[in-house]
């Protein structure tokens, strides 16, 4: 069984920076996509960066390029999110989610629908 639990949420001051984790376990294939997605207050939910494990490609939305990094720990079965100069849009419930790929398939998307098992959000607020 697929889980996926995050950590590293909290409040900081716009200019900050946190950084978010997200511990994996129960995957059965070698070849998955994993990433990181939020929900703002009354806002649907978005991708934000999404990890291929097949080639490592990774996918940025355009408010966050530049400010964010996603990375991944194969060894500790985890992956982070970086998030720097962080801003009060960036405010929100930050999800990690993943999918299973039966085979190796190459290049990443980044959008819900397309990502199976959801891990319980962790709030990230942004504010002076």
């Amino acid at each position: 069984q697929v889980q996926l639990v995050e950590s590293g949420g909290g409040l900081v001051q716009p200019g900050g920076s946190l950084r978010l984790s997200c511990a994996a376990s129960g995957f059965i294939s070698d070849y998955y996509r994993i990433g990181w997605f939020r929900q703002a207050p009354g806002k649907e939910r978005e991708g934000v960066s999404c990890i291929s494990s097949t080639d490592g490609s990774t996918y940025y939305s355009d408010s966050v390029e530049g400010r964010f990094t996603i990375s991944r720990d194969n060894a500790k079965n985890t992956v982070y999110l970086q998030m720097n100069s962080l801003q009060p849009e960036d405010t929100g419930v930050y999800y990690c989610a993943a999918v299973l790929l039966r085979r190796r398939t190459y290049g990443i998307t980044c959008r819900p629908p397309g990502y199976a098992y959801w891990g319980q959000g962790t709030q990230v607020t942004v504010s002076s």
